[in-house]
């Protein structure tokens, strides 16, 4: 299938139900995004500048507008392309299918079946220090709530829309209490220069490589707000709502992050997070609700992170099969992947194919192996997806764009500038696990070909 005809199908001739709108894309985002990181990525941001408060409330922040920034990005593409697959369509398009067939690739092997996996062995596991349960007993959950949920989800996107709009608000509530006691009855001031706290002296280029470093570690919390994209033709009125949701729910969490990491500096004193984390105790927002709410913090804390865990478990499920989707339709992988139930339209084989390669990570895995994700090749994807934004202007001059970024192409490049310092420090950081996770991408480009070459067979047959 060319460039050109896959830019001018519509929606109506795949048969997807339009069933999500405004409020179900900032669900979606916001469910997926976040998880029970909120309670513990905070300390990692600390030490990676030095446990200053100051720099790592910067972090955040910088954190929220390089996502933000890619957001402006994605909006484009997506109003002026709304096709399920999101990325797999867009590096498609903007480069060659191999491109959008490594990201695919990647999320349907590791990164997509395995944060699955992860999320579903974690939300057990939050409740070991309240029931006795066994590794056995936590495989077993974290089985169950795989195959119940893609179970759910097979019986339409309206369905799974309703319990990601219920799971998003169910967590929000407790989040804004935690955040609004926290910040009024906090009595500490803290210290919000952007200098380290342990002496250490640091030049200006130092402090930059700090802010770089620990910025990667925000991204992790962040992660996610790619993901609508991928149910683009399920969305109502997509040209107007992908935007919003984006441009909402991001802006929307990018101050639910940093009001939640400034609430924790106002309720514990500077010495003692350093303590608490010398100690390996990263879970800084539990030990805040506890100091605010006395013995129901810790239950309230734990009725959050598994109303969020499940909430991004349920989001995932539903976005991550629309990629394997697109691979499929565009002819380079198993064609049952790119069929749609005839009541439902919904890929159930693709959600059957995920669920089954989940279950088999939750089994041969721990979490601790699970939760190493590919950051490096991450980034990578979305500095190419940034770029396709200029190759779309380019390549389809007439393409229709309801919705263009703001200050083209000043922040586009600016975007592009951010994740590309961000893939370098994270190269020189970490090469080892940056290296290693191009390993995977580079796989799905063999197995790309090895398709390519039977479909070109069939096709010289016919």
């Amino acid at each position: 299938m060319s460039s050109k005809s896959n830019l001018d199908a519509t929606a109506n001739e795949v048969g997807f139900k339009k069933e999500i709108g405004l409020f179900g894309g900032v669900s979606i985002i916001g469910g997926i995004m976040i998880g029970s990181g909120i309670f513990y990525l905070g300390s990692y941001v600390l030490e990676r500048t030095h446990m200053s408060m100051g720099l790592a409330l910067l972090c955040w922040i910088v954190g929220g507008i390089v996502s933000l920034l890619g957001g402006l990005c994605f909006a484009e593409l997506g109003a002026s392309s709304p096709k399920s697959g999101g990325m797999v369509v867009y590096l498609d398009e903007a480069y060659h299918p191999v491109v959008g067939y490594m990201f695919g690739f990647t999320s349907w092997l590791l990164s997509g079946a395995g944060s699955i996996a992860a999320l579903a062995i974690a939300l057990p596991t939050a409740l070991r220090g309240y029931l006795d349960l066994s590794d056995v007993s936590i495989k077993i959950i974290a089985v169950a709530l795989i195959i119940l949920l893609t179970g759910y989800n097979s019986l339409g996107i309206k369905q799974g829309t309703i319990l990601q709009n219920v799971s998003m608000v169910a967590k929000l509530i407790p989040i804004i209490i935690i955040i609004g006691a926290a910040i009024f009855l906090g009595q500490q001031h803290p210290d919000l220069t952007l200098l380290p706290a342990d002496g250490t002296e640091a030049s200006f280029s130092a402090i930059i490589g700090m802010i770089a470093f620990a910025t990667v570690a925000t991204l992790w919390a962040y992660e996610g707000w790619t993901n609508l994209n991928s149910l683009a033709e399920e969305m109502k009125d997509p040209a107007k709502n992908l935007p919003r949701a984006l441009l909402i729910g991001i802006g929307a969490i990018t101050i639910i992050y940093t009001l939640f990491n400034f609430a924790i500096y106002k309720v514990l004193p500077h010495t003692e997070i350093v303590s608490m984390i010398g100690d390996g105790n990263l879970y800084l927002g539990t030990e805040v609700a506890k100091r605010v709410f006395g013995g129901i913090g810790g239950g309230l804390v734990l009725a959050t992170m598994l109303i969020a865990m499940f909430s991004s478990l349920n989001g995932m499920i539903i976005t991550f099969p629309r990629n394997y989707y697109a691979m499929a339709k565009e002819g380079h992988f198993f064609k049952s992947y790119g069929e749609l139930h005839p009541k439902y339209k919904v890929p159930t084989t693709a959600l059957i194919g995920q669920a089954v390669i989940s279950i088999v990570l939750v089994l041969l895995r721990n979490l601790d192996q699970l939760t190493s994700l590919v950051v490096f090749a991450g980034m990578l994807f979305n500095v190419l997806c940034v770029v396709a934004v200029i190759v779309y202007r380019k390549r389809y001059p007439n393409l229709p764009r309801p919705y263009k970024a703001w200050g083209y192409p000043v922040t586009v490049i600016i975007s592009t500038l951010l994740f590309f310092g961000l893939m370098l420090n994270t190269l020189m950081e970490d090469s080892f696990t940056a290296l290693i996770g191009l390993v995977v991408p580079a796989t799905g480009a063999v197995v790309y070909f090895i398709f390519d070459r039977k479909l070109k067979a069939g096709k010289n047959r016919v």
